[in-house]
């Protein structure tokens, strides 16, 4: 499928951007680029369009691609909902619970389509995990552990600001949370602890977050900021009454690539097959059911529980304590009480 009749507006010009833009073009959507700064540089390196404000992006496209600092995510989506247009937003979908809920709320009520770009559920490894679960084959699930690490992202510094990125947990983990989300249902409590080290200039940070799903089992997701050469690396081990599946990207990288972009990320984002790179597959997914295809793989609700998740984690930092989470279903029904009184 291309998209040559389809303009994309793409709203943010930093890191992540570059991972979005040539996929879009490579779909054939004609794209247009607005950001505060930064705009020029990635066109020029990719091709697309620059415009000078996101009224005018808004006025020119049928869909709207979010990429901006987390902290921004819930303002653009909004404007670009409120303008009639189907938005794929960045991870995480906002920074607090009331945003992400606001924009499922707003999505539903405008009829437009919202998507969190949670790529990791693109990534082949965790397609297989989803689907042996999913099958059966790992039986009733017992203990999960997943583990995502790289170099501190000290090149912006909104990211040192837990107020503004939610940190490790809401910037890095968030991907983890969401996976044992998707792979072990509903969470009922979470509890964390975290630690930074190091200097304002070379800051490291490390958090573990407890999951515990409404099945019973329990997910560890482990994080780590480290130092700026330290390669990006994910693993996971699941384990079920039948078995277990395990993953470790060090151990499993099964091809040779010697391209500029890959190395420039700098431990920043994961390394990716290009012959089969998730972050196409997301953005094809969610252009496809632009068009009208079928549903991708992650929904805005996927979003907001993730953020949900997150800052119970934060929340968790802040006490000491674990926090009990009220089910969707319980918490949608106890608001139409509220509303009915």
């Amino acid at each position: 499928m291309t998209l040559s009749s389809l303009k994309i507006g793409l709203v943010g010009a930093g890191g992540i951007s570059n991972s979005h833009l040539p996929h879009l073009l490579t779909l054939g959507a004609d794209v247009y680029v607005f950001s505060d700064a930064g705009a020029a540089d990635l066109v020029a390196r990719h091709g697309g369009t620059v415009v000078d404000t996101l009224d005018e992006l808004l006025a020119i496209v049928d869909y709207v691609d979010v990429a901006t600092p987390t902290f921004t995510h819930y303002a653009v989506a909004k404007r670009a909902l409120e303008a009639g247009k189907d938005v794929i937003s960045e991870k995480p979908l906002a920074r607090t619970d009331e945003e992400a809920a606001e924009l499922v709320q707003l999505a539903e009520r405008l009829g437009r389509r919202l998507y969190p770009a949670h790529v990791v559920r693109f990534f082949p490894e965790y397609v297989r995990l989803h689907e042996a679960v999913q099958s059966g084959l790992l039986g009733d699930l017992a203990v999960l552990r997943f583990s995502r690490s790289g170099a501190f992202p000290t090149r912006t510094p909104w990211f040192a600001d837990r107020a503004l990125s939610g940190g490790i947990i809401m910037d890095q983990m968030i991907h983890d949370i969401d996976i044992a989300r998707w792979v072990a249902g509903e969470v009922v409590r979470v509890s964390a602890v975290s630690n930074r080290a190091g200097t304002a200039a070379a800051p490291v940070e490390a958090a573990h977050v407890l999951l515990t799903h409404a099945s019973g089992a329990i997910s560890h997701v482990a994080g780590i900021w480290g130092p700026a050469h330290l390669p990006f690396t994910t693993e996971y081990s699941v384990t079920g009454t039948l078995g277990s599946l395990e993953h470790s990207s060090v151990a499993e990288r099964n091809y040779t690539a010697h391209l500029l972009e890959a190395a420039e990320q700098g431990g920043l984002l994961p390394d990716v097959d290009p012959a089969e790179n998730p972050y196409f597959a997301e953005l094809r997914e969610f252009t496809e059911a632009f068009g009208g295809g079928p549903e991708p793989r992650v929904s805005v609700v996927d979003g907001a529980e993730a953020v949900r998740l997150a800052n119970a984690a934060l929340l968790s930092l802040e006490t000491g304590q674990p926090v009990e989470l009220v089910s969707r279903v319980d918490a949608s029904a106890e608001a139409e009480e509220k509303r009915a009184l």
